[in-house]
């Protein structure tokens, strides 16, 4: 033991533990010893049940040679020693301890070793008692193995409860663990209840025995004549030994309970920190009485019992206000699509230990866009995300992120254009995390989808047949990171989406477990999809099902987008060009097109208006701005047959109509706009605008 003591390193900050009022008035000394540092701090009782002064002792273990005999401290090293090589969380003996006089008599201690996330012993938290009474002519013998091998049954009885309620995150699961069979039978008793203490009254939590429900128990003051409550007033245990005892003490519960043959009870507060949260009660119906052995081990119990349910308290609250702040960063509603099925899904991390939170970084959103509206769709912005991390901070980071994104987009910026520029917000972000995401600008009047990918994977693509594979999509680097290193360019990928076709984008916990390879979880995936139903909801409900199944520590969000549609495929029919100022050959090639597009889709009778229409918007966008033209040209099907053009800006100045004078040779350009197309609009894109017209016209096969 003095071996440890030969490391000089600072204890930790919550050292040495509080003290707790509880072991005093049970007459037990408590020391927290630091392996790190090799201190060990012992409280006023421990030095009396050692019968050393505070200044006879240093704080070095090896300051107690004095007081424990060279066998015993050769006994005790070798217990603790096996106790942290094999794991153990606990370790308890009997050993002798010479007092002042020479006298010799016998002590207990029970120890609680804590260990850091690699599983290295840091600390061990234990108490010692005098056990003198409690073994009487035993304390005679020259050693204790045989004692110990009497007793250590008993010991288990704590090291198995103790053991089972670590594994207990949340209220429920400590009261499982109590209530189970076996735990019932490491206890010897016949049933539980237990209550909390929440604005001054006991709320009950686990009732007892079927049938032993008192009612107006449920929730009671702290005053009244109940067992729970008297060891909650007085803080200590109360331990009823007979029938009679019971009935003249609580006279009030005790006929509720007399035809359940109850035989003795025990009583204890749960305190932590010096602080009451509850009480427990064990029932018997085979025993009466207690021994004090019996009665100090149901002390150490309720002690452990009563830091597993405030850690189990401390999970729900936190995992409460985790949940409440993920879902207020996520969409609260996805708007409705004309032309598409949407289905959006978000499932929590299951992280294990004390300190997990069910929270992450992933979302989802679905983002209306300026322009295409019609009544087969217009443009949505489909995003899937995911920011590093797995606690509060990630979603905070995490609605920042969604909000600025969200942002961009509407704004009319292109895919690549909003990723860079998120890129950048979340490097100037107080925070060291990066994000991966997936952004897809989905037309679903031609059914064109310009996707950009930061690291993220890439996104699913599922036939009206069920057949389902990966698109692969050119990607940089994660947000945050691009801006870092100062590689914002995102490279766009065009995936043609066809009526009855579903794009599913999704985070990597949906696809990735340990020990597996990534490919082979896409592939995995695919093959669930393809087997899966056709309608989104139902399949992102089997996708989230399966989620849940597997658990794991990543969270897992999930976006479906289906485009309606008539059956069968159908071509896009969208064209584009880019017109530079001065740029003579450029106009041309944007003019043939629009000449060739429109003979090609049937519109030889409208050719000539089309034709002259996107010409005066071209030249407009020449002339009065200083950037490129971008010309679209579109077929649009529902609801009648229509031919879209847009002539896209970066001057935000918006067109006016103007009266031009007789011998003017400016402001006739709107007027003839207005004239030859059915309709026409405005519209803000990032930057600047663009212009749009359409025309109807008729189907290609008329006669």
């Amino acid at each position: 033991m003095a071996d440890r003591g030969a490391r000089a390193l600072s204890p930790p900050d919550d050292w040495p533990a509080h003290p707790d009022p509880f072991l005093a008035l049970n007459r037990m000394g408590r020391f927290d010893w630091d392996l790190d540092s090799g201190q060990c701090h012992m409280d006023a009782r421990a030095h009396e049940i050692l019968d050393i002064s505070p200044g006879e002792y240093d704080g070095d273990p090896a300051s107690l040679a004095a007081r424990v005999p060279p066998n015993e401290a050769t006994r005790l090293d070798a217990l603790v020693t096996q106790a942290i090589k094999e794991g153990s969380e606990h370790y308890g003996a009997y050993f002798r301890t010479r007092l002042r006089d020479g006298a010799l008599r016998w002590t207990h201690t029970q120890g609680c070793i804590r260990r850091d996330d690699t599983g290295r012993p840091r600390r061990i938290i234990g108490i010692v008692r005098d056990a003198t009474e409690e073994l009487g002519d035993l304390a005679a013998r020259r050693d204790g193995d045989t004692l110990d091998h009497a007793r250590r049954e008993q010991t288990n009885v704590v090291q198995l409860t103790t053991a089972a309620l670590a594994h207990a995150r949340t209220v429920q699961d400590v009261i499982d663990v109590l209530k189970d069979t076996q735990g019932l039978t490491h206890l010897g008793a016949t049933s539980l209840v237990m209550g909390l203490v929440e604005a001054g009254r006991i709320r009950l939590i686990a009732e007892g025995p079927e049938g032993s429900f008192v009612p107006g128990t449920l929730v009671t003051r702290i005053d009244e004549p109940y067992p729970m409550s008297e060891v909650v007033r007085t803080l200590a245990p109360r331990f009823i030994e007979s029938p009679d005892e019971f009935a003249r003490g609580y006279p009030v519960l005790w006929p509720h309970l007399s035809d359940l043959r109850i035989t003795s009870a025990a009583y204890l507060p749960l305190i932590v920190q010096a602080r009451p949260i509850g009480a427990m009660g064990l029932l018997y119906s085979d025993r009466h009485g207690f021994t004090p052995e019996e009665r100090n081990i149901l002390v150490a119990l309720g002690s452990s019992i009563a830091q597993s349910l405030q850690r189990a308290m401390f999970y729900e609250q936190e995992k409460d206000i985790a949940q409440g702040l993920q879902q207020a960063m996520l969409p609260r509603t996805i708007p409705s699509v004309p032309g598409a099925d949407v289905a959006v899904r978000y499932r929590a991390a299951t992280i294990g230990g004390s300190h997990g939170r069910d929270i992450g970084g992933d979302w989802y959103d679905l983002i209306p866009l300026p322009g295409g509206a019609s009544s087969e769709g217009g443009r949505v912005g489909a995003v899937i995300g995911d920011v590093q991390g797995h606690d509060t901070h990630a979603a905070a980071v995490m609605g920042q992120l969604r909000i600025v994104l969200r942002a961009y987009a509407a704004e009319g910026h292109t895919p690549a254009t909003v990723m860079a520029r998120a890129s950048v917000f979340l490097h100037e972000l107080d925070t060291d995390r990066f994000a991966t995401c997936l952004y897809a600008e989905v037309d679903l009047a031609t059914g064109v989808v310009q996707v950009v990918r930061a690291g993220h994977i890439d996104p699913l693509l599922r036939d009206p047949d069920g057949a389902c594979r990966r698109v692969a999509v050119p990607g940089g680097l994660p947000l945050g990171l691009s801006a870092e290193f100062g590689s914002l360019e995102y490279p766009v990928g065009t995936i043609e989406l066809d009526p009855g076709h579903t794009l599913l984008l999704c985070t990597d916990g949906l696809v990735e477990q340990p020990g597996a390879d990534l490919d082979d979880g896409m592939l995995a995936l695919a093959a669930f999809i393809s087997a899966g139903p056709g309608d989104v909801r139902k399949l992102a409900d089997q996708l989230i099902d399966v989620a849940e199944e597997r658990g794991g520590d990543d969270d897992v969000a999930l976006l479906l987008l289906r485009r309606r549609g008539p059956d069968g495929p159908q071509s896009g029919n969208r064209l584009q060009q880019h017109v530079a100022p001065g740029d003579p050959e450029a106009l041309t090639e944007a003019r043939h097109m629009i000449r060739a597009a429109v003979r090609a889709w049937g519109d030889r009778d409208r050719s000539d208006e089309i034709e002259l229409v996107a010409d005066e918007l071209i030249t407009n966008a020449l002339m009065h701005t200083e950037g490129a033209a971008i010309v679209t040209l579109r077929a649009l099907t529902g609801g009648g047959r229509r031919l879209r053009v847009e002539v896209e800006d970066t001057s935000s100045a918006l067109p006016r109509r103007r009266e031009a004078g007789e011998s003017g040779v400016s402001g006739r350009g709107l007027m003839l706009v207005d004239l030859l197309t059915d309709e026409w609009g405005v519209e803000a894109r990032g930057g600047g605008k663009c212009v749009w017209c359409e025309f109807a016209v008729p189907p290609p096969d008329r006669p």
